[in-house]
């Protein structure tokens, strides 16, 4: 006769193995997800005028206070969110040194592939995430930067507490974070309505994948904030707000500038 210790025994074994086995397919899923949106993503960001837009709005932001008389390699840069690490590459090209940071470690093996291609010395990507405790030291950092992560982030508030933490004293902090949904039909319709069919088809480019990421990962959030809600959730980390803009798709971002002070 089967005792009930024994029975309790074989069904969790049985459910230990079924949660490896589901744990197993999701990671599949997640990395084979991660790496087909890291190679569409690097067509988008080379076609899609929105994206090269945001990308020049945001180097110019990272070279505004440094001086000319500067060695950029001697400026610490963090991408965090840095997915394929597209812009962390800009970065690097542009003469800092950067690091990108990712939780997708499946973006992060692209992005790693891609640096070794182009053969950055001052130039690194590493997988982590930074409101988990990434192993980062505090003050360590000129700049950080940080795009489109922030909304789908579990959480955001101890991302931004940690941007402020790994910052140097003095030190800059860029962040472009969605104010609502972008959606298909209804974004396809108003470019349409203001720049042409053209420009409307071309959108597609960026917004059909990111609907299809969105669909497909891990359900967070969203955290979509407007002005008075992101300069809040800036000030409660500590940032002294410089600059904040309406920027990328139809204005359907934030692009904020700020600074941690010198004195704490």
């Amino acid at each position: 006769m089967v005792s009930n210790a024994q029975t309790s025994r074989t069904f969790g074994t049985a459910g230990g193995v079924m949660t490896s086995v589901l744990g197993g397919i999701q990671w599949g899923l997640d990395r084979m997800l991660s790496i087909g949106y890291g190679l569409v993503y690097d067509y988008i960001f080379e076609q899609f005028k929105p994206y090269q837009s945001l990308q020049r709005e945001v180097l110019e932001l990272v070279e505004a206070p440094v001086p000319e008389t500067v060695d950029r390699r001697e400026i610490q840069v963090l991408d965090v969110g840095c997915g394929p690490g597209n812009f962390t590459f800009v970065l690097a090209e542009a003469g800092f040194s950067a690091l990108g940071l990712d939780p997708y470690a499946a973006l992060v093996d692209v992005a790693r592939e891609k640096r070794r291609a182009k053969q950055f010395p001052h130039l690194a990507f590493r997988h982590g995430d930074l409101a988990k405790g990434s192993g980062l030291r505090a003050r360590s950092f000129d700049q950080v930067v940080n795009i489109h992560s922030l909304y789908v982030h579990p959480e955001p508030h101890q991302l931004l507490l940690e941007a402020w933490r790994v910052l140097k004293p003095g030190g800059h902090a860029i962040f472009v974070n969605h104010t609502r949904q972008v959606g298909q039909w209804a974004t396809f319709l108003e470019i349409k309505r203001r720049e042409g069919f053209g420009a409307a088809l071309r959108s597609l480019l960026w917004v059909v994948p990111n609907a299809v990421f969105e669909t497909m990962r891990k359900r967070v959030g969203p955290h979509y904030w407007d002005e008075d809600g992101f300069s809040t959730r800036l000030r409660e980390a500590g940032f002294t707000v410089l600059e904040m803009r309406r920027t990328f798709l139809n204005g359907a971002s934030l692009l904020v500038w700020a600074r941690k002070d010198t004195e704490e």
